[in-house]
């Protein structure tokens, strides 16, 4: 089972920007090649959401609500994604994860703590 951990989350003004990492320090690189990722947020009083997915090969999707402004990235050598969020806006407050995705796409149920972001002026 791969354990991830989120980091990056803040304060931001809207317009803002940031990176978060979501690191598999404990997983070894051949297995981290092969894993399919999603990066989910959960407002207070929301459901969670897939917002940004890519797959082993590259393959990257994105909800609506963010496309132009997220841009997920994967650096293997450091078995670490990321997610980019420019342009943030108020409505991308949240509690942001990232987990691993079955080949159906289905999020596997070993949720970490996640990261807070914060948008507002």
């Amino acid at each position: 089972q791969v354990r991830l951990v989120e980091s990056g989350g803040g304060l931001v003004q809207p317009g803002g920007s940031l990176r978060l990492s979501c690191a598999a320090p404990r997983t070894i690189l051949s297995v981290f090649w092969g894993i399919n990722m999603g990066w989910y947020r959960q407002a207070p009083g929301e459901q969670r959401e897939l917002v940004a997915s890519m797959s082993s090969d590259g393959a990257t999707n994105y909800a609506d609500s963010v496309k132009g402004r997220f841009t997920i990235s994967r650096d293997n050598s450091r078995k670490t994604f990321y997610l980019r969020m420019n342009d943030l806006k108020p409505e991308d407050t949240a509690v942001y994860y990232c987990n691993t995705l079955n080949d159906s796409g289905r999020p596997s149920d070993n949720w970490g703590q996640g990261t807070q972001v914060a948008v507002s002026s």
